[in-house]
């Protein structure tokens, strides 16, 4: 793996960016706006698996980075499960729900590669250069 300079440059983190732009998109341009809770445990849920891809980046260790994307992963089930209620609620349809949903999983899988190829790694991370 090349040795990324910044979160940024991970393909894993670019794909929760996208997913938490579609989701604040959604809650603006819907009646998701006006469901409060539901509003804000789904722009923070999608927020989280960005936050978390972020952190464990910056821990510097691949052991604490795959706990990070562990939970970046628990928090992109989450907004996979908000989705649900949303479209539930009438706020999405059945296709932009199923346009969300491929990508939430398509996200998922690219987390579960990258934690296996960190656990595969011999290189420790960055903080043990």
């Amino acid at each position: 793996m090349a040795h990324y300079q910044n979160f940024e440059e991970l393909e894993i983190y670019k794909l929760a960016r996208a997913q938490c732009m579609k989701v604040w998109k959604l809650i603006n341009e819907t009646d998701l706006s006006k469901d409060y809770k539901l509003k804000d445990q789904i722009n923070g849920s999608s927020g989280s698996v960005m936050d978390n891809i972020a952190e464990g980046f910056g821990r510097g260790g691949n052991k604490e980075f795959i706990q990070f994307l562990s939970f970046a992963r628990g928090s992109n089930h989450e907004t996979i499960a908000q989705l649900q209620r949303a479209l539930d609620r009438n706020y999405i349809s059945l296709d932009e729900y199923n346009k969300l949903l491929d990508k939430s999983e398509l996200l998922n899988e690219q987390i579960s590669k990258f934690m296996n190829y960190l656990k595969s790694s011999d290189r420790k991370g960055s903080k043990y250069d």
